[in-house]
């Protein structure tokens, strides 16, 4: 073979992404350690108050109602947080999701295909083994899908407390692993728990939501008067189709992800709205104002409310991690995730004909994967929708769910600690400019060897 015909390169699994999108995850898995600290930090005084000599006070205040009944509105303070805090890191979800399909990396099938491919498998095999382990308990079944979960404000506060340096590439995997995953079980929640609809509300529920997508499409309205904020204008219309999605028998977290499926990912400019620099897509201003909301409020106050079970004592304890349900939660989240993750990721490539990328090993997949147990908000919501709050099984599911998450926690930590003074290497060669144009050296590389334009 001449030395002009080389043969063509193989495609390669979990190499760097665009810089762009590299900046974008970098920036957005910051403010979720912050957030990932505080949920943490939640879910751990919940559960120490309610095992103390003061758990009455928990329940009380967690079973408050407060609102408005003929307005299908009067609600515990846990069900608030449920259904309406939540409804804002479902609405950021909406806003990722499209973002990641219509500008990031998940246009393009072939970076697409692993981490899509990798959390299909990682919701599907731990939901099989929770089904086999509880195959004799209809009563149980209902939980499959809580150990489908993973939460990535969760596993990202582990990151930053054991210190990895996790390479762009692996973080790229995990957060758009952790997308997908929230894709599924947002269709799980709508199509498993949502029951006695009601389609009078639902239908009226649709003039709200085509005021909102207008009203976000149409940017110069809501840029005309500029001493009026955008979120003025658009959150009423959104609370009024929340409530009427409430009402209606669907869960309303899914109203967050429908308004965020609505707004723009790419900016358009319009006669008569302001242009330059300094302007941002929709999306991308909701998504910056609105993490930190999220983040650092909506989900730990969730937490606080759900993590809150009794154990009851050593022996409650041991009656809980003996049910099918606690095991069948630990099982499909710290073995299923695994196994699902690694092991669909495994089978892509070999049917592509890719290769790892050669920074990387398996056991650095087989890490994140582990990361990927840490199941806490999500498993917590279906939870409650399978179960109810306060019941038997309900509390032993939320038993298994931050027993799971605590034993992923470490199974993870201890594997990519393991190889941390790698990543640190890795790191370091991302962080190269000899030409000191704004971008490192190695993402310009991967786009020549690509055929890409620039990043920049």
């Amino acid at each position: 073979m001449s030395t002009d015909q080389q043969p063509p390169a193989r495609p390669t699994t979990l190499g760097r992404g665009s810089y762009a999108e590299t900046v974008r995850i970098a920036e957005i898995l910051r403010k979720e350690t912050v957030g990932g600290l505080l949920l943490v930090a939640a879910a751990t005084v919940a559960v120490v108050w309610a095992n103390s000599p003061w758990a009455e006070t928990y329940v009380a205040l967690r079973d408050t109602e407060v609102g408005h009944a003929p307005w299908h509105l009067e609600l515990t303070l846990g069900a608030w947080a449920s259904d309406g805090l939540l409804a804002i890191f479902f609405f950021l979800v909406g806003l990722e999701l499209k973002r990641e399909v219509m500008i990031g990396d998940l246009r393009r099938w072939d970076r697409a295909v692993v981490p899509v491919a990798a959390a299909v498998g990682g919701v599907v095999v731990p939901a099989l083994i929770y089904l086999l382990v509880n195959r004799a308990s209809p009563e149980a079944l209902v939980g499959w899908a809580i150990p489908t979960a993973t939460d990535i404000a969760f596993a990202v506060a582990v990151l930053a407390i054991i210190g990895s340096h996790l390479p762009s590439a692996l973080r790229i995997f995990l957060l758009t692993l952790a997308v997908v995953d929230d894709l599924i079980a947002i269709l799980i929640i709508a199509l498993v728990y949502s029951s006695g609809i009601q389609v009078q509300m639902l239908l009226w529920s649709l003039l709200p939501l085509a005021l909102y997508a207008v009203l976000a499409r149409r940017r110069r309205l809501l840029f005309r008067y500029r001493a009026v904020p955008a979120w003025l204008i658009l959150l009423p219309v959104a609370i009024v189709f929340w409530a009427l999605v409430h009402a209606s028998g669907i869960h309303a977290t899914i109203a967050g992800v429908v308004l965020g499926f609505t707004v723009p990912a790419r900016l358009r400019a319009e006669a008569g709205e302001p242009t330059g620099e300094g302007v941002h897509g929709l999306a991308e201003i909701f998504e910056h104002r609105l993490r930190p909301l999220s983040a650092g409020v909506a989900v730990p106050v969730f937490a606080f409310f759900s993590a809150g079970v009794a154990v009851g004592g050593l022996d409650g304890l041991t009656a809980a991690v003996a049910s099918g349900v606690t095991l069948g939660i630990v099982l499909g989240l710290v073995v299923g995730k695994v196994v699902g993750i690694t092991g669909t990721t495994w089978a892509i490539t070999r049917l592509t004909r890719a290769e790892l990328d050669p920074s990387l090993r398996w056991i650095d997949v087989v890490g994140v994967a582990a990361l990927g147990g840490i199941g806490f908000t999500v498993s917590l919501l279906v939870a409650e929708l399978s179960f109810g709050t306060g019941t038997v099984m309900g509390d032993r599911a939320k038993v298994g769910i931050l027993l799971a998450s605590l034993v992923a926690a470490v199974v993870g930590s201890l594997v990519l600690t393991a190889r941390n003074a790698h990543y640190r290497r890795i790191t370091e060669e991302e962080q190269v400019d000899d030409d000191a144009d704004g971008i490192p050296d190695v993402y310009q590389r991967r786009d020549r060897d690509e055929g890409d334009a620039p990043a920049g």
